[in-house]
């Protein structure tokens, strides 16, 4: 069985070119799994899936982590069945329970204004903390995919950044005129103080002179938020949230900002659009002589 897994595994990591994080998910999914399997007592067997999903609900296991835990064994038991390991699927026919999913939180445009007008720029750290914040609202990247940025990824004629997102999957985003102008003051100011070493090539730095963290990302997002008085508990993915649903606020195209987000499927863009008729309601309510 480990066998087995350790080979799912290096299928997820080099045929599908999932990313570390996708497949630490998968590892807790099945190792929890597995460990119900070793602790009732009984064999992996059809019977034992079905009594894994039983034994999470009377568990009061959120739907979300029922169904992403279903997700991981369907996957498993596809890959046994591609590779003839098994016969048949065991999950299958088998299906997570509905979920209601909840809509993105968002910033309003006056919250981003004060965001990313935030830092001091009179100290470095501000100035290059003001581009990420710019570079971010302007593309809605995932924070993953801002701090693996590397300085050949941007260019300025015409100004876009090129990123890789989920599944190893490339896609170019333009970059509007104000993170396009904070993006080559960082550069050519801060940069350069940064830069240890004349081989890094990750666009943005910390003090040490290396790539900055996910979590570094999101503690100096906090102090921002904080400094601007956002009361929301805010996180890096607000910010992708919020880009979408501006850009659709202002009549964007729904196919340009699934390309733009990187979305595979447009049925996960259209949430965005039950954000902005969310935020209509009031508008609607106080300016509509029969609300």
């Amino acid at each position: 069985m480990t066998q087995r897994i350790r080979e799912f595994f290096d299928y997820l990591r080099f045929e599908r070119n999932l990313s570390s994080n996708t497949v630490e998910s998968y590892q807790r999914d099945l190792s929890d799994f597995m460990t119900f399997v070793q602790t009732q007592g009984i064999d992996e067997d059809d019977d034992s899936v079905i009594r894994y999903l039983q034994y999470l609900r009377q568990h009061d296991k959120a739907p979300a982590t029922q169904a992403r835990r279903l997700a991981a064994l369907k996957a498993y038991y596809r890959f046994l069945v591609s590779d003839q390991i098994r016969l048949d699927d065991p999950t299958e026919l088998l299906r997570g329970p509905k979920q209601n999913r909840p809509l993105p939180h968002v910033l309003s445009v006056d919250e981003v204004t004060r965001l990313l007008e935030s830092p001091d720029l009179k100290t470095p750290m501000g100035i290059r903390d003001r581009a990420m914040l710019e570079l971010l609202y302007a593309t809605g990247l995932r924070v993953s995919e801002l701090c693996h940025l590397t300085m050949n990824d941007w260019w300025l004629d015409p100004p876009k950044v090129r990123c890789v997102g989920k599944g190893a999957k490339e896609r170019y985003v333009p970059l509007g005129r104000m993170a396009a102008q904070w993006l080559m003051r960082y550069v050519d100011q801060v940069r350069p103080q940064l830069a240890k070493n004349s081989r890094e090539s990750l666009l943005f730095l910390n003090r040490q002179g290396r790539g900055l963290s996910r979590q570094g990302f999101w503690k100096l997002l906090k102090k921002h938020a904080s400094k601007a008085h956002i009361t929301q508990d805010i996180t890096p993915h607000m910010i992708r949230h919020s880009f979408a649903t501006h850009l659709l606020e202002n009549g964007a195209d729904l196919r340009a900002v699934q390309e733009m987000l990187g979305h595979q499927d447009i049925s996960t863009t259209q949430i965005y659009t039950h954000v902005n008729q969310q935020r209509l309601r009031p508008i609607y309510d106080q300016t509509h002589p029969r609300a």
